[in-house]
């Protein structure tokens, strides 16, 4: 999920570069929901794991 994020905030840089301003900042929009979602999934993991019983690293 952190890879997608990348890569649309690459696609954001590269439209924004070209002069498509909406369309950069829609790529923009979606990388930054996709990164918080990679770290509230990140952190229940960690969570999760310890809950359990196991080491998180």
């Amino acid at each position: 999920m952190l890879g997608w994020s990348v890569t649309f905030f690459v696609v954001a840089l590269i439209a924004a570069a070209l002069g498509f301003g909406g369309l950069a900042g829609t790529f923009a929009g979606v990388a930054q929901i996709l990164f918080f979602v990679f770290i509230a999934l990140l952190i229940l993991t960690f969570v999760a794991r310890a809950v359990r019983g196991n080491s998180p690293l």
